[in-house]
């Protein structure tokens, strides 16, 4: 865990602010709570983008101090290569998964300590334990379990966890959100909530900015499980596991991506049934562990586990294999655990870690 300066003050906290709703309630419940707060604009686009100008309004009215961040040299470096790079290789990405540790929550700690504020903030619906027997933090999933957003933030450090704040957490739904902002007069109260990925443009797709970023998968086949040739596929990067629906020919009956094999360029399709999985294998894992604690005294832990941001967590038992791979061993089957996706391992409703899965 990074050494705090004593130069930060507790009282101070920098909150990521996309003037959004969400941020905005952040900050009115953390000026409430008595914080000195100031918001910072990540800016994932190479020129000012139409959204920090509003960010920069929004501060205004809220009379916080406003600072505007361009992390787009980094963001594309990192995130953007990253996210065309699993769909070249057949996988489907997490790309805010992957910028909380790598980007947004660095920059935080940055501008946090240059700003002498010990605290930082987001609208994320999570929340923050203690462990005061280990002194380790975790993160807690957010009393709206319809908005509840901690899968996205396993792969945060201590350094992170132990200067957090998430002022949503216990916000019962997003009417309570808008309200909150709505009783100080905020003009965004009823803005609609920003698009799932922030780098693409609304009125476009990820095909197409794959297109544009020079990545064009050449067609290939439809196969069955055993290898028959059913048709000819789009490209890979059209294809994630468990789709059925544009696919670009129809079969006759529902069928559905089972497979996506990037060495032979094929798409495996089947029944529904054929999606389903008792055992998920995992990689790159980032775990909440005590001092000495290795990832294979792991083994044999009873968890409950999330296959995707928006599946409900199921009951398992954690399975080391060797080479940093762990075998989610599920009570019930699983339906269409997607390679490149994020496994995410939970106890008591408190995140322990999770994996990339293979």
């Amino acid at each position: 865990m990074n050494t705090v300066s004593k130069e930060l003050h507790r009282d101070r906290v920098l909150l990521g602010f996309s003037g959004g709703v969400d941020s905005t309630a952040a900050a009115l419940l953390l000026r409430k709570a008595g914080y000195s707060v100031t918001g910072l604009f990540f800016d994932v686009h190479k020129e000012k983008s139409p959204n920090a100008k509003l960010a920069e309004k929004t501060a205004s009215e809220l009379g916080i101090p406003f600072i505007y961040r361009n992390v787009h040299e980094s963001f594309s470096k990192e995130i953007i290569d990253y996210f065309c790079r699993e769909y070249q290789f057949g996988r489907t990405p997490n790309p805010c998964v992957m910028c909380n540790p790598t980007i947004k929550f660095p920059v935080l700690l940055e501008e946090a300590d240059a700003i002498g504020a010990y605290h930082i903030a987001t609208g994320h619906y999570a929340g923050i334990h203690h462990d005061n027997e280990s002194g380790l933090y975790y993160i807690k999933q957010a009393e709206n379990l319809k908005k509840d957003q901690s899968y996205m933030l396993y792969r945060l450090g201590q350094d992170v966890l132990s200067r957090l704040i998430f002022p949503l957490n216990q916000v019962e739904d997003k009417e309570q959100t808008r309200e909150i902002a709505r009783k100080e007069g905020a003009g965004n109260a009823d803005r609609k909530d920003s698009q799932e990925i922030c780098f693409l443009p609304e009125d476009q797709n990820y095909i197409r900015f794959l297109k544009e970023k020079g990545l064009e998968a050449a067609s290939g086949n439809f196969i069955d499980g055993e290898g028959n040739i059913l048709g000819i596929h789009q490209g890979i990067t059209h294809y994630t596991i468990g789709q059925r629906k544009g696919l670009g020919k129809t079969f006759g009956k529902p069928v559905y991506v089972t497979k996506v094999d990037h060495n032979n360029n094929t798409v495996t399709l089947g029944d529904n049934e054929e999606l389903f999985v008792s055992v998920v294998r995992s990689e790159n894992h980032d775990f909440v562990l005590k001092s000495g604690q290795s990832l294979q005294s792991l083994d044999g832990t009873s968890v409950e586990a999330k296959i995707r941001y928006t599946a409900k967590k199921a009951a398992a038992t954690l399975r080391i294999t060797g080479n940093g791979i762990v075998e989610t061993h599920f009570v019930e089957k699983q339906r269409a655990a997607t390679p490149g996706q994020s496994i995410v391992f939970y106890k008591d409703n408190l995140v322990l870690g999770g994996g990339i899965i293979v």
